[in-house]
């Protein structure tokens, strides 16, 4: 008679599957992933991609890893094994990695590519439960996903071993990301739709330009200041000098300086009454740094300049809060 598990108990095999791959991968393992992800680096500089494949529940996970893998700097596609025999092998260009996944490392539908692949001289990084296996045999990097025990009752549906493969997958197309350096700019030029896209959007992206900037020399009279800051409604002004930032005025300059000097401090000019130092922002930057520049410094605006201190926009806080950024 089959165990019969109950829904915590499915859940830890499944934790128990991940915590052998993980002390796989701290010890005996360790050097065969780091070749993988050697491997997969030196396909990306030489202009090449990483085709991942597996025939089903393998293949589900194949299409996840190959998603982690372009969208964390690899370009990466899923190919069918089954549809590769009848010509989607095309798919497969000299110098590519594939990774192949398959729980038993005998999917009759994968063995069918190795003759190819070996016959192109593509490198073969592999994803199996036995790594005595045909297709680990045949593979440059067999990687090790066994698992105590599927969470099945029955232990024939792969559940805890397509757990771990999904997990190595993750593990693998971050190690690569790291070690090349891939940063958040790069990840957010690869993520530009919806919430994740808005909280990884570039100050240019948001920032207020050209006739929209608010603009007063040293010399202009605090009444044309005034109505500079009116006109542009951000609550502040920069001020320039020989086509470069000088300071800013803000409303709460303006207020201190009416409380202090009353109606006399409207003679003077904006070079007398600005803040020399303001804080500035590079227009590359990611706009969730620059809010929490300003919530820190409890101020409303950033002035975005570029290597030469000349002005190139205001980025505002309401227009961040606006965007979805926390």
């Amino acid at each position: 008679m089959n165990d019969v598990h109950t829904p915590s108990q499915l859940v830890r095999i499944e934790a128990e599957a991940l915590l052998a791959l993980a002390k796989r991968l701290e010890g005996a393992m360790a050097a065969d992933f780091d070749r993988a992800v050697s491997r997969i680096i030196e396909c990306s500089q030489a202009k090449g991609r990483v085709v991942v494949t597996g025939m089903g529940k393998s293949g589900i996970v194949a299409q996840k890893v190959a998603a982690t893998l372009s969208s964390t700097g690899s370009p990466a596609l899923f190919m069918h094994p089954a549809e590769a025999v009848h010509g989607d092998l095309g798919m497969i260009a000299e110098g590519d990695v594939v990774i192949a996944l398959s729980a038993s490392g005998e999917t009759e539908e994968i063995l069918r590519l190795l003759a190819t692949l070996q016959r192109m001289g593509n490198a073969l990084i592999s994803f199996v439960c036995d790594m005595k296996s045909t297709l680990a045999a045949a593979s440059d990097v067999a990687l090790d996903c066994s698992v105590p025990a599927e969470a099945c009752g029955l232990g024939l549906a792969p559940t805890a071993s397509t757990t771990a493969m999904l997990a190595l997958g993750d593990a693998l197309a971050i190690a690569v990301s790291l070690r090349r350096g891939f940063r958040a700019e790069d990840f957010a030029a690869l993520h530009p739709g919806g919430k994740l896209g808005k909280r990884l959007a570039t100050v240019r992206q948001l920032m207020h330009t050209g006739d929209a900037i608010p603009r007063v020399g040293t010399k202009t009279a605090m009444i044309d200041v005034i109505y500079e800051m009116s006109r542009k409604k951000l609550g502040m002004t920069t001020v320039e000098q020989s086509g470069k930032l000088a300071g800013i005025i803000s409303d709460g300059d303006l207020r201190r300086l009416l409380e202090r000097d009353g109606p006399e401090g409207l003679r003077k000019s904006a070079g007398e009454v600005m803040n020399p130092a303001p804080k500035t922002i590079s227009a590359t930057e990611l706009a969730v740094r620059g809010l929490h520049t300003m919530e820190e410094r409890k101020i409303t605006s950033l002035i975005v300049v570029d290597a030469q201190n000349r002005i190139e926009g205001v980025i505002h806080l309401h227009d961040l809060w606006g965007t979805e950024l926390i």
